[in-house]
């Protein structure tokens, strides 16, 4: 498999060389071909992780997330997590000391990425590593610890299992969305009665099969509108007869609409051909 590579000459894309930096925040970039992964991993610090083109789905012991271009997910220091990547992804990372700011986010989230943020990340990737704290650096940085918590937080997770019998069940529809056995045929392939899935569908994981299945489909769903696919395309894929219907379900599961993901993507300017971390 080819091995992610750095836009930046002379800038590493070891994560362990971020997590001791006399620096409140660090910026790291990378570029990941189409189908590489991380294996589950954690560090010290707290982590912005934002593509800018791309998808990438992060996934944890308790939640999953399809995180499209122009969003970003933030991490807490010490939280496991491992990162596939579907298409080429041009990323960008910030190791971020959780104490240099307050309002960070204390639970694994998806944010919105403003245009302000964006660009603060992209101009802080043009300063040293190690930047002068009163310099343009350390203002960028600042601004950067300010623009955090304003971010708004997105629908776009899937709440995971602990039981390994809907684990099994659970890995096998994210691996293939389209399958359409009921909970009954289920039972049989993961050793639990129908009943018993229902009851921890509900007890772990807070949706129903039904409604659980079809937020994993509105994810696969989001793929296809980041690659440029039609809504009316996705729509009938997803078992819809309307793009109407379909985007009216589509916006309540993930908060957001089926255009505002689709295949346009902003220019890629000075510094953006391609980046990223895990």
């Amino acid at each position: 498999m080819t091995r992610p590579t750095s836009p930046l000459p002379g800038r590493s894309i070891d994560p362990d060389d971020y997590q001791s930096l006399p620096r409140p925040v660090a910026a790291m970039a990378k570029t990941f071909p189409d189908g590489s992964a991380t294996t589950r991993h954690a560090h010290r610090r707290d982590q912005l992780i934002y593509a800018v083109s791309g998808v990438m789905r992060v996934r944890t012991d308790r939640e999953a997330w399809v995180v499209p271009p122009d969003r970003a997910v933030y991490i807490p220091g010490g939280t496991e997590h491992a990162v596939a990547m579907r298409g080429r992804v041009e990323m960008r990372t910030l190791y971020i000391d959780a104490e240099a700011a307050t309002g960070l986010p204390e639970a694994a989230t998806v944010l919105e990425v403003s245009d302000l943020l964006r660009a603060l990340v992209l101009a802080l990737l043009e300063e040293p590593v190690v930047y002068e704290p009163a310099g343009r650096g350390g203002r960028l940085a600042e601004l950067i610890l300010d623009e955090i918590p304003r971010a708004k937080p997105l629908s776009l997770v899937i709440p995971m299992p602990r039981d390994k019998r809907l684990v099994r069940l659970c890995d096998a529809l994210l691996a293939d969305p389209r399958r359409e056995e009921t909970l009954e045929a289920w039972s049989h392939e993961v050793g639990a009665s129908p009943r018993t899935l229902s009851r921890l569908f509900q007890d772990e994981i807070g949706l129903t099969f039904t409604a659980w299945r079809q937020r994993v489909r509105f994810h696969n769903a989001l793929e296809a509108l980041v690659r440029g696919e039609p809504v009316g395309a996705v729509a009938r894929a997803n078992g819809y007869a309307s793009s109407s219907a379909f985007a009216a379900a589509f916006r309540k599961s993930l908060g957001v609409a089926p255009s505002s993901v689709g295949g346009a993507s902003r220019r890629v300017g000075v510094g953006e051909t391609s980046a990223g971390v895990a």
